[in-house]
This record gives C-alpha cells, structure tokens and sequence, in this order.
C-alpha cells in the first residue's frame, strides 16, 4: 500500500538548508520534495511541477521570496499553492509561539526550525487547502 505523497517545493539559497529540510520531509515518508536554490529557477519550475506547497525563504539575491510569491499569484496556474515563509529575519525568541504569524497573509516560520514543527505547519496547510 502506498502512501499519497504531497509535493513539496523548498526555494532557498542556503544549499545545505535545502538538503536537510529535503532529505528529514522525504524520510517522513509523505512528502516528495523539488528544490529551487533562487527565485529565477523556483518560479517556472512552480508552474511546471505545480506543487502541493511552497516553502520560501524571504531573503534571496536578485528574487526574493515576496517577489515570487507575487508572480505566482498573479498566475492563474500557481494562484491557489500555500506558501509558508521561513526566514532568518526574525528569531523564534522576538515571533514567540504565535501560530497566526502571517507576512501578507502567509505563514511565516523563523530558522532554524525543527522538523517536527515544520510537518505539522505543513500539514495543517495542507488541510486549509483542501478544505477550500
């Protein structure tokens, strides 16, 4: 029996970032994970891959993660695909444990983030998607 896996595309310019966040949601066993390094590759490989869910990071060279995410939003394609924003802006001490924290109606979650956390949010987005 095989499990139905959602497709997960992390955009980071941090490498090492991305290999971990790909290889701990992979091994969960849910989750097949694409990855984009910059903003320039992450948008057409959205469109193409049409992802279940975008993780993002805000602070990228030359396209950063706010600019993405209005490009895809003004395409009818990629409009509807949940972002959750993970940032390095801000640390988990200044946000707290506020689960509302949004940036332009988007979920956003400090680095480093645990695992553990980052499947539930994922999950719960997941869940507000198909119940739309």
């Amino acid at each position: 029996m095989s499990v139905i896996q959602n497709k997960i595309l992390v955009v980071d310019d941090e490498e090492d970032f991305c290999y971990f966040v790909k290889k701990n949601l992979e091994a969960k066993g849910e989750f097949r994970v694409l990855v984009a390094t910059n903003g320039e590759d992450a948008v057409p490989l959205a469109r193409l891959e049409e992802p279940d869910l975008i993780l993002l990071d805000i602070m990228m060279p030359k396209l950063a993660g706010p600019d993405i995410v209005e490009i895809l939003k003004n395409d009818p394609k990629t409009k509807d695909i949940p972002v959750i924003f993970l940032t390095a802006i801000v640390t988990k001490a200044e946000i707290g444990i506020d689960p509302t924290r949004q940036i332009g109606g988007h979920k956003y979650m400090a680095k480093p983030v645990s695992i553990a956390e980052l499947v539930d949010t994922i999950k719960e987005a997941l869940k507000k998607k198909s119940s739309i």
